[in-house]
């Protein structure tokens, strides 16, 4: 039976007494009382804090474990998840846009404003390549309705000879390891229902009781953990690296090896990869989002990787998509969401130009 770390546990009494906005509390998690790359075919605590209800980030965390807290060994069974490449090539059209937060209306606004979908939510891009850089879940009421668009895209371009291409960003893979503190309260009644596989029963069962159906539904091999488990955590098209927050040149030498172990955690055959939980890994780092942005290592990561550009999310701006270190690298995160009120941008790529769809 798998076990799992966890960011960030408080006491149940903790839990009753705190709304899901505030950043310290811990909706869902369980009280001491209950508790080389390959070509393959196409197919959050902010620098500007947005209100006092987030005046501390969304940072990962390793301190308040309960004694009780399970432990990060796994079954020593070979993960089944096959390596697949990180690296596309370069099509005529890229789009890509920054963290949607849970909602849909914003979704569906911006995709409809760059082109890629029409009114009833089908793709109308045809060849053109959209990476969304992660964070899907937490902080809106429409999760399981903007994962489920993003799937059905998915198929729709790939038929079309376009491509989806839907990243990891922390919030995901937060939810993975139980940290359900930005979790709105539609967000725990949306997967109510889902009932824990025999292996995770017992893992389950150490939530409280208005918690488990989320944590059935996410934690390492349920059901919508699988299903963004068909997501990657960072890849290369064309000459753009896309990743959530940024990469660094410590784990920039290996892309298919990352999103493999992620996809191997996500599906219950393997531990939580350090890159998960470090600050300065590919889904938490702000060190291209806040100046002094670390351009030396943002040149060191591109050359490792024979790119030109950086695209990130993860770091509001809220005035607009802003760029640094010589427009080599790209902040996407507009703050879309209903939950940040920021505008309603993407980024297009043509070749060698850039530029923002607003």
């Amino acid at each position: 039976m798998p076990s799992f770390n966890r960011l960030l546990f408080v006491s149940l009494g903790s839990l009753l007494a705190c709304s899901s906005t505030q950043p310290g509390a811990m909706p869902g998690t369980p009280s001491n009382q209950g508790a080389t790359q390959d070509t393959r075919s196409h197919e959050e605590a902010t620098q500007d804090t947005p209100s006092n209800e987030e005046a501390t980030p969304d940072t990962p965390s390793n301190e308040g474990a309960t004694p009780d807290t399970p432990s990060n060994e796994k079954s020593t069974e070979p993960c089944t998840v096959r390596t697949t490449p990180a690296r596309f090539p370069s099509p005529e059209r890229i789009v890509a846009m920054g963290d949607f937060h849970g909602d849909l209306a914003a979704t569906r606004r911006i995709l409809q404003k760059a082109g890629l979908t029409d009114a009833g939510d089908n793709w109308i891009g045809g060849r053109t390549v959209f990476v969304h850089v992660g964070d899907v879940l937490d902080r809106g009421n429409d999760e399981p309705e903007v994962i489920e668009l993003l799937a059905k895209l998915r198929e729709q371009a790939a038929s079309a000879g376009g491509a989806v291409h839907t990243l990891h960003g922390n919030h995901e893979l937060m939810n993975t390891a139980g940290d359900f503190r930005y979790v709105t309260p539609e967000g725990f009644t949306d997967f109510a229902h889902v009932e824990a596989r025999p292996a995770l029963a017992a893992e389950v069962a150490r939530f409280n009781e208005r918690f488990r159906g989320r944590a059935a539904a996410f934690l390492p091999g349920g059901p919508w953990a699988e299903r963004l488990a068909a997501n990657d955590t960072a890849i290369v098209v064309g000459d753009s690296v896309f990743v959530h927050g940024g990469l660094l040149p410590a784990f920039a030498a290996d892309l298919p090896g990352l999103n493999q172990r992620i996809r191997c955690w996500l599906t219950g055959q393997g531990p939580m990869p350090p890159e998960v939980n470090d600050p300065s890994g590919p889904l938490w780092s702000r060190e291209y989002s806040r100046a002094p942005e670390a351009c030396d290592a943002l040149e060191e990561s591109l050359s490792a990787l024979g790119a030109m550009r950086m695209i990130v999310g993860h770091t509001p701006q809220l005035a607009g998509i802003t760029s640094a270190c010589q427009q080599k690298v790209w902040r996407i995160d507009v703050g879309l969401a209903a939950h940040y009120g920021g505008p309603s941008q993407a980024l297009e790529i043509r070749g060698s130009e850039v530029s923002v769809i607003e």
